[in-house]
């Protein structure tokens, strides 16, 4: 059994980088795209709301889809899925063209995230300690292989479509070669203690700390406390959203940085979001996830704020790394909590607050692009300052026992 979680958890990982590059080959292609298509940023803007409308879909469909056939099904299924529809967008000859197509991506997206942070919840409930904010790390890890394949590629002359292909065809095979280690079946849900009902009563955070943690007392309260996590799922990747695919169109235009240059931004950006993830685990055991919201999200206020108000180019590197390090560990915690909540069904819940937070992610580039009409490019990310004061004080959704007492006893060990 000890061997099989292994490999689950190590499968994980790989779903994870995978989902991180599919992704990623799309963002740094956005620029070529946007000049292919013979678009304007606000249309760009408008067209990207179909990608997370899709995202939004396949949530949906594979959240319930994982709690009833399993993740070993419904993962590489995705996988395969959204490795083929990679392509579409890069092959998309005007506006129509590409809204089919980045609808259809989103779709395919949408299941394989979906259905692989369910999984993670299961392989973090077996271990009994934090281990989703690893998982995303490798996500971000992916975004980091796209933004440097994307720039090789750009330095030998590949043409994008090519390298889109490319990314797309190893992604099927890598999602097919890693299915057999996934675990089968989502674990039997518990009955909570009278223990745990009455810690949920006084406002335990029952959702955030893998293995023994409180359950909540009632379906009412679960369901009241996933949608609480999913607003906050909706401002925190709005913002994230926003630098996937504003970050290099922000250093070309605005900064005058070359193409090669500016697909960097978006390196930088997922490079501090994988070292903050590495991090946040410990983190978590330590401090709880409260605190990595709540402080986390201020270091992406000041980042961000930096990135809008500030003309020098090193500036802009440093503000897009301070933005992606503060974001790095709030959207792990909750979509760990949302899977905690009920470990039966936490591919429904999680598809409830990854949805929305994936309406967020679409939203906010959308948004950044409306407003691009009114205001520069670099001022328009004022508004993803907001909103990152406001996740920060409302982080009080996730306290928890780590962080307002003593764990109780039977609380499962979470150190490394």
């Amino acid at each position: 059994m000890e061997r099989s979680l292994r490999a689950a958890r190590g499968a994980t990982y790989v779903y994870f980088v995978l989902c991180g590059v599919l992704m990623g080959a799309w963002v740094v292609h956005i620029p070529a795209v946007e000049e292919r298509v013979g678009i304007s940023h606000a249309t760009l803007g408008g067209l990207l709301v179909l990608l997370g409308l899709g995202a939004f879909l396949g949530m949906q469909v594979a959240g319930p889809l994982t709690d009833r056939l399993g993740a070993r099904v419904v993962v590489p299924a995705s996988g395969v899925l959204c490795g083929a529809s990679l392509i579409l967008p890069g092959i998309a000859q005007d506006p129509w063209t590409l809204a089919g197509a980045l609808l259809v991506f989103g779709f395919c997206n949408g299941c394989l995230d979906v259905s692989m942070n369910a999984h993670a919840v299961h392989v973090e409930n077996a271990y009994g300690r934090p281990v989703m904010s690893g998982f995303h790390a490798t996500f971000s890890v992916g975004g980091v292989v796209a933004a440097l394949a994307a720039a090789g590629a750009t330095a030998v002359g590949l043409h994008p479509v090519a390298g889109m292909a490319a990314m797309g065809a190893v992604g099927i095979v890598v999602a097919l070669a890693s299915a057999r280690a996934l675990m089968p079946a989502a674990p039997a849900a518990e009955s909570p203690s009278a223990e745990d009902t009455d810690a949920a009563a006084e406002g335990t955070d029952a959702a955030s700390a893998p293995g023994g943690q409180a359950k909540a007392p009632s379906t009412g309260g679960a369901t009241g406390r996933v949608w609480l996590l999913a607003v906050l799922a909706l401002m925190v990747m709005l913002c994230e959203g926003a630098a996937n695919d504003w970050s290099a169109l922000h250093l070309k235009d605005v900064l005058g940085a070359s193409t090669g240059t500016a697909a960097f931004a978006y390196g930088t950006f997922a490079a501090a979001m994988t070292v903050g993830r590495l991090l946040t685990d410990r983190c978590v055991a330590r401090f709880g996830s409260m605190a990595i919201l709540r402080h986390g999200s201020a270091l992406a206020a000041v980042g961000i704020t930096l990135v809008a108000l500030c003309p020098w180019m090193w500036a802009a590197f440093v503000g897009w790394a301070l933005f992606g390090l503060g974001l790095s560990g709030t959207v792990p915690q909750l979509f760990s909590a949302a899977g905690h909540v009920d470990p039966a069904a936490a591919g429904a819940n999680v598809s409830r607050v990854a949805g929305l937070g994936y309406v967020g992610m679409l939203a906010g580039p959308a948004v950044i692009g409306w407003l691009t009409r009114l205001v520069a490019l670099d001022h328009a990310f004022v508004l993803l300052t907001l909103l990152c004061v406001t996740t920060a004080l409302g982080a009080g959704v996730l306290r928890t026992a780590s962080v307002d007492r003593a764990p109780r006893s039977g609380t499962a060990s979470v150190g490394h």
